[in-house]
């Protein structure tokens, strides 16, 4: 999952939603306490996320259904082919448009700028010029999405030619999506329950 599936998942809490744009900026166990519990507990959430969808049936097939030499990119291509998935059935999953939602956690992100590092920031001013979370709707922009990941690689890469795959594995991004995203829902109430048991939050 990429950011925009990690803070739908997050809900409306904002240290959740913090934690989880924050999960790909922060390694191990040490470099959480310089956050807010309940960003800490975002982060956990990120790391559940990943960790369960990786394992999911219905990604290790769709994963197996790349070739190469893109297969060693899979989990790239897998995270936004599902991101896209989710923006195009946006108003399923929430009341509010793709284009609020990224007003939204704009202002979240404003309201807790010292907690943002540059890099993510880095992001979002790109994400800023594009409407990023709206923009997963036109496959065009997850595919530069895509490129522009693969720029940031040291060593050579396809990532820029994922086009040459992209119409052919749609389909089976849907069935993916289908049969995992709730799945994935399902498991997030509950460590989202189990946490607020622990916690009494």
């Amino acid at each position: 999952m990429n950011f925009l599936a990690h803070l739908q998942l997050a809900g409306d809490d904002d240290g959740l939603r913090l934690g989880a744009l924050l999960g790909d900026f922060t390694r191990g166990r040490r470099a959480l306490r310089k956050y807010p519990q309940s960003v800490q507990d975002g982060i956990l959430l990120h790391r559940y996320i990943d960790s369960s969808i990786d394992k999911h049936e219905a990604v290790v097939t769709l994963r197996g259904l790349i070739r190469k030499p893109f297969r060693r990119y899979a989990g790239i291509i897998i995270d936004l082919g599902l991101d896209h998935e989710l923006a195009m059935r946006w108003d399923q999953y929430s009341p509010m448009t793709l284009e609020e939602f990224d007003i939204e956690i704009r202002e979240l992100i404003g309201r807790n700028e010292a907690l943002i590092p540059k890099r993510l920031k880095s992001f979002m001013n790109y994400a800023d010029r594009r409407g990023l979370f709206a923009a997963y709707r036109n496959d065009e922009q997850v595919l530069r999405s895509i490129s522009g990941i693969g720029r940031r690689f040291l060593r050579p890469n396809p990532l820029h030619r994922t086009s040459e795959i992209w119409e052919e594995l749609k389909p089976a991004f849907a069935v993916c999506f289908d049969l995992a995203y709730p799945a994935i829902q399902s498991g997030v109430a509950d460590w989202v329950n189990n946490r607020s048991t622990t916690t009494g939050s």
